[in-house]
């Protein structure tokens, strides 16, 4: 069923008793041409440009939850491409052109909205960093604007412009960022896949990777062998455990990152906000809830959870610059596990095994790549070969040296 005004004019007469199910409950094949290990945002992207870009429709993607249950589900909706380095710039760029088209893409309502990513700063040092990159941004075509403290005190009329420790001077704001509905990205891009033929096996979790002389020819599941000629993991925060099955030991640590919702208010804020003083960014959803989001809470845990000095830490940092929200109740908690790698930037590669495909971390970044890392990956896997938005992106970056840290935090996962 293509979803319009006709279809829901018609449900509406009818009490909504026309819809169909939004994607197909298949029984797995014994046999695929590409099976995508891990359900969410980014294996179900790989999964829909596979069919869409390059034929591929003989494929499953296995997901030991539901749809939506992991960390496509838990993150705070926030999409931009202000970055630095020009491999990352124009990779997430990508993946914010094809979110601009997505909806009419895949004829699902993710509710993008482009209301403007906006990065304060509170030195002149700072300053200097955020024009640094602004510029990098524009020499590669990327919109961006160095405000001066009067346009951020004209956009967002609630900031504490004179706190006595951080008195914000300015901001780097980029107007086509904003927010998606993350479990609508879920969803649509489920129902495109299905659409073009892609089983989406749930609850079929991966207990093994079989691997012959050094070529891999399936997995091991929960509801029994499924063979394949290419399989392509896209487990996020499970990335190493799965890895393992194969015999591979990746370049990355899982960490929780916590996310929080407040109670509903009316509208007091159409942007997003980042604080440069602290690790801390806020926007407000179109239920009401303001959601914000800091640090990771930098143990090792595969735990959807977290820790209580993360909340205080980000409750500081919320009522430091918006200090009316310290009347707001916040009203639920939930985590995801990051798969966070040694130099902040993900890994979209294949592996040493013949036909084994790697798609992880990515750290704080996975949910605003969904787009291309799922077009970029359809395209490893498909050709055999990165394409050149991924080609920076490779697995042995790590043993020649070539990192993108674009935070210049070092080696340490737990500082991306």
């Amino acid at each position: 069923m293509r979803y319009s005004i006709f279809n829901l004019l018609s449900n509406a007469v009818a009490g909504n008793r026309l819809w169909t199910p939004a994607w197909r409950d298949p029984p797995p094949k014994s046999q695929y041409d590409t099976l995508i290990v891990g359900g969410g945002g980014h294996g179900l992207a790989t999964a829909y440009y596979l069919a869409k870009e390059h034929g591929i429709t003989d494929v499953a993607v296995l997901e030991r939850g539901y749809v939506g249950s992991g960390n496509v589900g838990r993150n705070t909706t926030i999409i931009r491409s202000n970055y630095l380095l020009p491999a990352n710039t124009h990779f997430y760029e990508k993946s914010l052109q094809l979110w601009e088209g997505l909806e009419q893409d895949i004829n699902y309502n993710a509710m993008v909205s482009q209301r403007g990513v906006l990065n304060l700063f509170h030195s002149d040092g700072q300053r200097d960093a955020y024009a640094r990159r602004g510029n990098a941004m524009r020499l590669a075509g990327v919109d961006a604007e160095l405000l001066d403290a009067a346009a951020v005190r004209a956009m967002v009329p609630g900031i504490d412009m004179e706190s006595a420790r951080f008195p914000v001077k300015g901001g780097l704001l980029q107007r086509r960022g904003g927010t998606v509905r993350h479990d609508a990205v879920a969803w649509g891009y489920a129902r495109a896949a299905d659409l073009r033929g892609v089983d989406i096996l749930q609850h079929t979790e991966v207990t093994g990777i079989r691997v012959e002389q050094g070529r891999v020819t399936g997995v091991e599941t929960t509801r029994g062998f499924i063979g394949a000629r290419r399989v392509g993991l896209a487990a996020a925060g499970n990335s190493g455990r799965v890895a393992a099955m194969a015999g591979l030991r990746l370049p990355i640590e899982s960490h929780v990152l916590q996310a929080f919702v407040s109670e509903a208010v009316k509208p007091v804020l159409d942007t997003v906000v980042t604080f440069g003083a602290g690790h801390f960014y806020v926007s407000q959803s179109d239920k009401g809830g303001l959601v914000f989001g800091g640090d990771i809470d930098g143990y090792n845990s595969y735990a959807q959870r977290g820790s209580l000095p993360v909340v205080e830490e980000v409750m500081e940092s919320a009522v430091s610059l918006f200090p009316a929200f310290s009347r707001l109740r916040y009203l639920r908690q939930w985590g995801g596990v990051m798969d966070m790698s040694m130099d902040g930037s993900p890994i979209i590669d294949r592996t040493p095994i013949e036909g084994l495909f790697l798609n992880c971390g990515w750290c704080y970044g996975g949910f605003k790549a969904t787009p291309a890392s799922g077009w970029c990956f359809a395209h490893t896997i498909a050709t055999g070969a990165p394409h050149a938005l991924n080609a920076g992106f490779r697995l042995d970056r790590f043993a020649t040296g070539a990192v993108l840290d674009e935070k210049g935090a070092g080696a340490q996962a737990n500082l991306h």
